[in-house]
Parts: structure tokens; sequence; C-alpha cells
């Protein structure tokens, strides 16, 4: 499906990656919302800051992105105020093959600029002018990497090893060699000895390239990206691949599929603040700190304490005499861990989910294509969720099996389909959803519609919802989490 069309010989395509789950962040980042749609820095995610700095490059945007992150992902687009196609994967597969299928949706000779979801970059010229100083060396042909300049012996990343210069590309280089994630003395000794750079995963490669180099190093996952890519489908600004012929690629990242073994690679330093927000430490280090070292973020206070870090958003923290300690508070988990085990936070998380806590994939905090709900409280027989509903979204037209529902208007106006009636409803009105009773309700205004609803019965699972009509192309006439 690759077009043969012709683009302008230095267009580049900005393709971001936004398939992680990032659990290192755990509890604020799940599965469910990973780090990349939280709203991390000065009220905006990584995924709205990642779009907008590669808008300073490109004004052709895609992502690839995960079906069950669909509104997310949409969300996101909205709030950086740009358009862009949204590439949708039935499964992960790591980064092989979403670089093949994005490659395999673009002109053969574009110029595609793959980048991370989840990077927190402060300086945007400086990485705009890196980025247009590799078009020369994607131009000739190579796969251009762009490494870090470390500013610190890390054991959390891989580092790339600078070769000789290429002639006629600019300021690249030949990559040496890949060098896995070092331990500390060996991460002394590649800092010292210069040339050697934090691989940060962004590339600048022509699409024929790439698949070339997938075609000879990774075929198999090239041959089921095109079968996938063949059956995809398109809904608005979504493309959806092929979900059977994607579920039999095999999972491999671009570095080990290809970067290691091609030989055209090449690769530019990028000089100036980067991180991967990889862990609750990198995280700390983008708050200031106090002269103790204490770094606080939202509603946390330290009395007594020293190198500790504390995210507290919703409600009051304390830390009282604590040394090395992050300090993580969200409405339903918290995570203290000492500073020197933030990368095992993970391990942690997948202890959780085999003992089956909601938690560990969860928030309380639930996004929807028209809105969200919050799960305020619940017992034996009821729930009590907080229900806002965007401008003129609305819920499925849907029906419950074993619960009723009381709904109250806090703000906004309603629409209310309640069986066969249909009315409107505004503040402190309220209507009832007998079992069983078909209902939608819906926000006909122009700004956010906010209710209380309370549900009672026998089973409250979030399963409970037979879907007769949808807005957003969802199943229907069949139980399925709203």
């Amino acid at each position: 499906m690759n077009s043969t069309a012709r683009t302008s010989p230095d267009k580049i395509i900005s393709v971001v990656l936004c398939g992680g789950s990032g659990t290192r962040l755990w509890p604020l980042s799940r599965k469910a919302l990973p780090k990349q749609f939280v709203p991390l820095i000065n009220g905006k995610s990584l995924l709205q800051l990642t779009l907008e700095r590669s808008a300073r490059l490109s004004t052709e945007q895609l992502i690839v992105a995960s079906e069950d992150h669909r509104f997310l992902v949409q969300d996101c687009v909205d709030a950086a105020g740009m358009c862009a196609s949204i590439l949708l994967e039935p499964v992960a597969r790591n980064t092989a093959a979403a670089m093949a299928a994005a490659a395999l949706n673009t002109p053969a000779d574009a110029l595609l600029l793959f980048l991370p979801a989840d990077h927190h970059i402060p300086d945007q010229e400086a990485f705009a002018a890196t980025i247009r100083s590799g078009v020369a060396a994607a131009q000739a042909g190579s796969i251009v990497t762009f490494g870090v300049l470390p500013a610190f012996p890390s054991t959390a990343y891989g580092y790339i090893q600078q070769g000789a210069a290429l002639e006629g590309q600019g300021a690249a280089h030949a990559v040496q060699r890949f060098i896995e994630k070092p331990n500390a003395a060996r991460a002394q000794e590649l800092l010292l000895a210069g040339g050697h750079f934090w691989n940060a995963g962004i590339f600048l490669v022509q699409a024929g390239v790439l698949l070339a180099a997938l075609a000879r190093h990774a075929p198999d996952i090239l041959a089921d990206c095109q079968l996938a890519v063949a059956a995809q489908t398109v809904d608005g600004a979504f493309r959806r691949l092929g979900s059977a012929e994607f579920a039999a690629c095999r999972s491999d990242s671009f570095d080990y599929a290809v970067m290691e073994k091609a030989s055209n690679v090449a690769v530019l330093p990028f000089v100036a603040a980067w991180s991967d927000v990889g862990s609750w430490n990198a995280v700390a280090e983008m708050t200031p700190s106090d002269a103790q070292g204490n770094r606080i973020h939202g509603k946390g206070h330290v009395l007594h304490a020293t190198n500790t870090f504390v995210h507290a958003p919703h409600r009051q923290v304390v830390a009282l005499g604590t040394r090395d300690l992050l300090i993580i508070d969200t409405a339903d988990a918290v995570l203290v861990a000492h500073v020197d085990h933030a990368e095992q936070v993970k391990t942690v998380v997948a202890q959780l989910e085999s003992l089956g806590v909601p938690q560990a994939q969860h928030h309380r905090h639930v996004a929807r294509p028209w809105g969200m709900y919050d799960s305020v409280d619940a017992g034996e027989r009821f729930q009590v969720k907080r229900i806002v509903v965007k401008p003129g979204s609305s819920l499925s037209l849907q029906m419950h099996h074993h619960r009723a529902e009381h709904w109250i208007v806090v703000s906004g106006t309603a629409e209310v389909t309640n069986g066969d009636k249909v009315m409107l409803l505004t503040e402190n009105q309220s209507t009832y959803i007998p079992l069983g009773q078909i209902h939608r309700l819906a926000n006909p205004g122009k700004v956010p519609l906010e209710i209380i609803e309370v549900q009672s019965g026998s089973y409250l699972g979030e399963d409970d919802i037979v879907r007769l009509e949808d807005t957003y192309g969802r199943m229907v006439s069949s139980p399925r989490q709203e």
C-alpha cells in the first residue's frame, strides 16, 4: 500500500509511536492510561508536547497507537490544536512492526521522523535544528538515529558509539556499535571515553529505505505488516490495521530487528536536555528542589526531610523525617519507594496484576470517548459515579440486566432518553432509570455536563451493558464495557 506519489525532497512526515504502557510510573501511569496521556508537565501530556514539538518540523502527523487508546489519542490531538492520522494497532507488536506499518502508509520517498510519544525535550528549537541537520544523511540513504549527549553515567539507557564521519552526509557519523544498558562502572567508562551517546530511539529515514532494511533483516515482520496494511480499514481519522494479520506478526524492537544489523546507519548528537521520563526519579528531576533536595508537586509538605519527592495532586500528603524517598499519591493507590528502587516499580505492577488487583491497570478516573467517569464510592449493591459528558457528545443507547440508576444533574444540560420518553434536565433535576429500561445520556449544550449517577442492584460490573446504538463505532447488541 506504499504510495508512489512523490513528496517534496525535504518534506518530513512525523510518525509518533504511542504504544508504551509506562508501568514504571505506576500508580499515575497505568495500562488503561499510560504515561504519554497523563498531564505531567504544566498541565500537558507528553503526547501533546511531542505533537507540538514535531509541528516545528512537519505539517503532517501520523500517530501509531493501540486500539484501546484511540480516543485518548484523539483528545491529545485536539488539545494540541492540530490534525493527525491515527494508525491503530489491534495488539502491541513493538517498534519494528509499528514503524513498518507506518512506512507502508506513506510515500516511498517520504522522510519519516519517528518519535516516541513519551519523551520530554524542553528546548524545541535545539531539537528541530538537530533533526534538520540529519536530512542530508537521510536523503543519502542512511537510517539516521539521534544520540543524546550523556549528562551523567546512566545505567537506564543503551549507548551508541560514534564511528567515522560520513562523507557527503553533513555532520552524521557512522555507528560503530550499539551497547546494551551498562552497569555503573561501565557507564562511567563510556562517559569518560567520549564519543558515546544515549540511545533515544529517534529515527529519520526515507520510507523506502526503511522498508528495504526490513526486507533484508526482518522479512517476516515486513510480510505480516504488508498483509495487515492491505487489510486495514479507514474510519474518519482512524486507520485500523488488519487484526488477525497484525496479531500474527513477531514482536521485536527496531533496534534489534534492523539497527544492530544494518550497515547504512548514521548517528547525530543531540546536545540539550532530554528525558524519556522512564522512572519516578526522572519525573522528580523535572521539579525544582529546595536546599535539602526535596521536590514537591501539588499538595505535598516535608519536615526534617532530605532528598524526598512528593507527588500529591489531590490531597495533603506530609513526609516527616524521610530521606531518599519517592511518595506518589493518587485517588486510589499510593507508592512509597526508595530512590534506588525506582526502576523496579514495573515488577511491583506485574505482581499486582498477577494478584488480580484492579488498580494495577485501571484508574478510578476512567476516560471515555464522550468524556469521563470517576467512581466516587461503592459498597454492597450500590455504586456512585461522577460523570462528565463533553459538549455535543452522548453515551450509547443501552440497557442493563442487573442494575437501576438514578441521575442527578450537577451542572450543564442533560438530554435523557428514558424508555420512550426524551427529556431535558438542568441543575438539581434528576431522573430514575429502572432495571432493564433502554436509556441514553447526551449533552446538547456548549459546556460540559456533569451528573452524579447512583447505581443499585445485584451486579454492578462494567460488563453489564447491552449497547443498542453507538456514535463511536463500538460493538452493539453485546455486553461490553461502556
